[in-house]
């Protein structure tokens, strides 16, 4: 997971799915701290966390493959750049068959949310280049990369979760 905040999802998908291993990760160190404290809690089921930023890049070579790359309620809060590293570590380090989940509130033209408009004037004040980012350029971003939309689902407060799948062999 791209930026896994107090790494509270994490704890709510391994309980969900005890099959799988979660792997948080973050810039920021008292999130990592909180991450880290989950992983302790949660035996083998939350590896700790990475200081992983893709605002630089750094250090996304030297990861080892995966299967799923989760990203929710971070590309709005950060510049285009960590968009960009986003979809770069998909295409690099995701196994063949690997899928990109996307979580979190986009703008689709004349069909936009009033809220996600709102909220994008909002982050623009804090920081011009953070934003609600447009669906069809993720969309395109992410297909560049090699992946192509295979699920979109509508959730609660205008957000959307995006599934995005890699060829079967590349």
């Amino acid at each position: 997971e791209i930026g896994s905040g107090t790494g509270e999802h994490a704890v709510a998908v391994c309980q969900a799915r005890p099959d799988i291993r979660w792997q948080p990760s973050d810039p920021d160190p008292v999130s990592r701290a909180s991450q880290a404290g989950w992983a302790r809690e949660s035996g083998a089921a939350i590896s700790a966390p990475l200081a992983l930023d893709l605002l630089t890049g750094e250090a996304v070579s030297d990861l080892a493959p995966f299967d799923v790359l989760v990203c929710m309620n971070v590309i709005h809060i950060a510049p285009w750049a960590v968009a960009e590293n986003l979809a770069r570590l998909a295409a690099e380090r995701l196994q063949p068959g690997g899928r990109v989940v996307l979580y979190g509130p986009y703008k689709e033209g004349d069909a936009t949310a009033p809220s996600n408009l709102d909220f994008d004037a909002s982050l623009k004040s804090r920081n011009p280049a953070w934003g609600v980012r447009d669906l069809d350029s993720v969309i395109t971003l992410v297909a560049e990369a090699g992946f192509a939309l295979a699920e979109r689902v509508d959730m609660p407060a205008n957000n959307l979760l995006l599934v995005l799948s890699s060829p079967e062999t590349r």
